[in-house]
């Protein structure tokens, strides 16, 4: 199809995520993509762009990495899908089993047997493993002895996903006020990377866990990293401190990994930076190297035991697609690349330049304000405009006419390319964003 004709039927049929419509289907001249390969894709009319966000963060390898791709076809050519209720298949019984050896304190041999993050339930995407996570939650408390416990502590300006109950524990604002009669109760505590410190954020952590030990089902967290609401950073020092406050009053700590995990913040896991072992961890994006939907929600023995017994105690819940033997078998793919190809080494030798980059960028360019990097993550504000300012997007365009992708966060340009992106690709990158924050913001 010619790109005009493709435009057409998208305007007059596609509602997109995220878009104001009007504004899209008025002004908008779309980027048509055709294929992709490794750190690039390539619209209809041939030209090349380097995704500088993985394609909204699930494209940690690359696209369409050869070993992913043969992973695909051949559990397609033998095994594309069956219910997971009830019954099992190699790729998600040896999956499940890959992602225990890696979970969070696997490798402690003192870590308690209760605390051991052995079980996995699938699902498939990071809403669906944040709205599991939460269901585990209330419904162990519910059935062990605890029932009043059902709310939860969440951050300001966090963001957990789409679905009715991860919205609830989510933060921003505009993505959740107009839902507000369906959403649930939750406690809204500060962002630890808002001024004032970590500290500030821990005490009203702290002060609610004491005030209601029996009304907290448990505090869910982006660990270290708030992608969403502005790439906002912060100190591994708070996840170890509310872990050690939910200990304290024996409630429970979910470790959002969906944008976090399997090495976007230098390590497999971000709770691995503060040393804590939650109880309850969820992944996707990553998981999936972009190939596909795949979510997986990660669980200690202790609460796995929690809904031993009478029927009636069992986890009703799951969705068609719950361990999906393709999604399994990419996934199970995916982990033998990080290994394989060290992919947690190239973040770490490619992790400074990002810092190194974005400082220079913030000193040497008029009007930019708090540069900020973790791992290959790397940020920076045209100012305090929120998620609708325009800013951002102006770098946007002047960055697509350099044939790279941003996707801006409002007033902040960041990057979250591929882990392993080529040593050119990202020079290529960091020289581009960099000439496109001049023109706007020094122009």
């Amino acid at each position: 199809m010619e790109r005009a004709d493709i435009i057409q039927r998208d305007k007059g049929h596609v509602w997109h995520p995220y878009t104001a419509m009007e504004t899209y289907i008025a002004q908008t001249d779309p980027l048509v993509v055709a294929r992709s390969e490794g750190p690039y894709f390539w619209d209809v009319d041939g030209k090349r762009y380097l995704d500088a966000n993985g394609s909204w963060w699930v494209s940690t390898l690359g696209h369409r990495h050869p070993r992913l791709v043969r992973a695909l076809v051949e559990q397609a050519g033998r095994l594309p899908h069956v219910s997971l209720a009830g019954v099992t298949h190699e790729p998600a019984a040896l999956l499940a089993a890959e992602l225990a050896a890696i979970a969070p304190g696997a490798e402690q041999a003192s870590l308690p047997a209760g605390e051991r993050m052995n079980r996995v339930f699938f699902s498939d995407n990071g809403s669906t493993a944040v709205e599991v996570a939460i269901k585990m939650a209330a419904q162990y408390w519910a059935q062990n002895e605890r029932p009043r416990r059902s709310r939860f502590i969440t951050l300001s300006e966090a963001f957990h996903g789409e679905t009715i109950g991860a919205t609830s524990v989510g933060g921003v604002p505009l993505f959740r006020e107009v839902f507000g009669p369906l959403l649930f109760d939750v406690v809204h505590v500060p962002s630890p990377a808002e001024e004032g410190g970590w500290e500030r954020a821990f005490e009203q952590v702290q002060a609610t866990l004491r005030a209601h030990p029996d009304e907290i089902a448990g505090v869910i967290l982006e660990p270290v990293l708030q992608g969403a609401a502005g790439m906002l950073m912060y100190s591994p020092d708070f996840v170890r401190a509310v872990r050690e406050a939910t200990r304290a009053v024996d409630t429970f700590l979910i470790a959002d990994e969906v944008f976090t995990g399997l090495g976007r913040t230098g390590a497999r896991f971000a709770v691995d930076l503060a040393g804590v072992v939650p109880d309850l961890l969820c992944l996707a994006k990553a998981l999936s190297g972009g190939l596909l939907p795949f979510g997986a929600t990660l669980a200690s023995e202790r609460i796995f035991s929690g809904f031993l017994g009478a029927p009636q105690r069992a986890l009703y819940y799951g969705h068609s697609y719950c361990g999906n033997p393709l999604g399994a078998a990419v996934a199970r793919e995916v982990l033998a690349v990080y290994r394989d190809e060290d992919v947690l080494g190239q973040v770490a030798r490619k992790a400074p330049r990002i810092r190194a980059a974005f400082e220079r960028m913030a000193q040497t360019i008029p009007g930019l304000v708090r540069p900020r990097a973790i791992g290959m993550v790397g940020a920076v504000d045209l100012g305090g405009g929120g998620y609708l300012a325009r800013g951002g997007w102006r770098v946007y365009e002047a960055a697509r006419r350099r044939g790279l992708y941003l996707r801006p966060l409002g007033d902040t340009v960041y990057i979250a390319p591929a882990l392993n992106i080529p040593d050119a690709a990202l020079d290529e990158l960091l020289a581009g964003v960099e000439a496109s924050l001049r023109e706007v913001a020094g122009g």
